[in-house]
């Protein structure tokens, strides 16, 4: 299944493409190169990417409260691994435009009704009845009008001055959440710094710089019609580029090499996402990164590695050692969400906490050992306390998950998790470094994680 969709009326298909055409472009090309550059560094080393949010956007959540939580969590994240990381950090969204969502399954059963599974708003209904689960082409309308108001309430936001060091007391969410004083404890202490600073006459140009730096947009290239009327000719880049966003991504179902996304992504300058699942042979990624990469650009592909805790250690080195030896410029980052997906006995889908962190873990030491660079995490989070992943010093179980599980589609870490995640991925990074520096610059070996088990339910 190579996610394509079969639209009833092709007639009014095309015409909702020839209005898609039409309508301005979401972002503009100067955004989108700038993304490009500030990837490369983070490939080099010289910054780290941290690419998070919703599992599938929903239209309904488009309310400017909850964009504004988004942007806040994410903001949250960034700073603990700039604090953490001492590295400047690029902060990509899954948001404006994360409407689709890839399936295994064509249908879906319930008792004796069987219908289309739900593949995201952008092309059905969540609700289980015929009207809902028919495509519909007017959703591609929605969902460029659902974009586009989320990115002008977040550039008002970021115009406010949100970003900025000096508004950190703003990025405090509403409601009361687990484990804020975390972020809270790290914040202080920023303020604290930059007090001196302003006193030393130093602070207003790094306020500056940070307040300038966006909240990039990105999305699964999934909807190959959607995507191509958004596709247009850029003098800036002398290329096609994709204007409804500005960073794609490959899914682990749609990077067959003589397949549709994959000729589509090689006519576009946009920076791109590959996700590594456990089935890509080493030999078949470097042959996907020639078609993707032909000049072999920095900044252009960013691997996401997405493996399963369970099978990591053994699957990321031969990946990475395939890459080191074709000399490919990549920037690697990994997904720990979608190689962790466990359906309990009811039919829910939940993820462990300890086999999130275990990915992560184990991919940042396998990189370490390698002489490569894990540039970024790609987390599917929500700022709301739900229960929907069990774990974390947060402590939800099992028998919680239906508390204030409200995903359509895949589980989130909840706040709390979400910063819990960060924290520790940070602090093993400090212990890598000091490991390196107590053995003279000598890359140490490491223990390898045990595989954590997980229940069934």
């Amino acid at each position: 299944m190579q996610q394509l969709v079969d639209y009833p009326d092709a007639v009014e298909f095309q015409r909702v493409l020839t209005q898609l055409e039409q309508r301005p472009a979401l972002v503009h090309p100067s955004e989108i190169t700038k993304l490009r550059q500030q990837i490369a560094e983070a490939g080099q080393g010289r910054r780290f990417i941290v690419q998070a949010g919703e599992c599938a956007e929903r239209f309904i959540d488009c309310q400017s409260e909850i964009i504004t939580e988004k942007m806040k969590i994410l903001l949250q994240l960034c700073l603990l691994a700039a604090h953490g990381l001492k590295k400047p950090v690029v902060a990509i969204g899954r948001i404006a435009g994360q409407f689709g969502k890839p399936r295994s399954d064509e249908i879906e059963k319930r008792e004796s009704q069987t219908l289309p599974s739900y593949r995201g708003d952008i092309i059905n209904g969540f609700e289980f009845s015929p009207a809902a689960r028919r495509p519909d082409p007017h959703r591609m309308l929605d969902a460029y009008q659902y974009a586009c108001a989320t990115l002008n309430w977040m550039r008002a936001v970021g115009e406010s001055g949100l970003s900025a060091l000096s508004q950190l007391k703003r990025w405090k969410l509403s409601g009361e959440h687990a484990q804020t004083r975390l972020f809270q404890d790290i914040a202080e202490r920023i303020e604290e710094s930059i007090a001196v600073l302003g006193a030393w006459g130093d602070y207003a140009p790094l306020s500056a710089f940070l307040s300038r730096n966006p909240i990039f947009t990105s999305h699964e290239a999934l909807l190959l019609p959607y995507e191509s009327a958004l596709t247009r000719w850029s003098e800036d880049e002398g290329s096609y580029v994709n204007l409804g966003t500005h960073f794609l991504w490959l899914g682990e179902r749609t990077r067959q090499l003589d397949g549709a996304h994959v000729e589509y992504l090689k006519g576009i300058a946009n920076p791109l996402g590959i996700k590594v699942g456990p089935s890509t042979a080493p030999d078949e990624l470097v042959a996907l990164l020639r078609q993707l990469n032909p000049n072999n650009e920095w900044g252009r592909i960013t691997l996401i590695t997405r493996l399963g805790q369970s099978k990591a250690a053994e699957l990321l080195p031969p990946l990475v050692r395939a890459v080191q030896k074709a000399k490919q410029n990549v920037t690697w980052a990994c997904d720990p969400m979608h190689g962790n997906i466990v359906r309990m006995s009811d039919g829910v889908k939940t993820r462990y906490f300890d086999s999130i962190m275990a990915e992560v873990l184990v991919s940042q030491k396998a990189h370490h050992e390698m002489g490569s660079w894990l540039g970024g995490l790609h987390l599917e989070i929500t700022a709301e306390d739900v229960t929907e992943c069990v774990g974390g010093e947060v402590g939800v179980t099992e028998s919680q998950l239906a508390l204030n599980y409200q995903s359509y589609c895949d589980p989130r870490l909840n706040y709390a998790q979400s910063l819990e995640l960060m924290i520790r991925f940070c602090d093993a990074f400090k212990g890598l470094a000091h490991c390196e520096a107590a053995s003279g610059g000598v890359i140490l070996p490491h223990r390898s994680v045990e595989p954590v088990v997980v229940g069934s339910g």
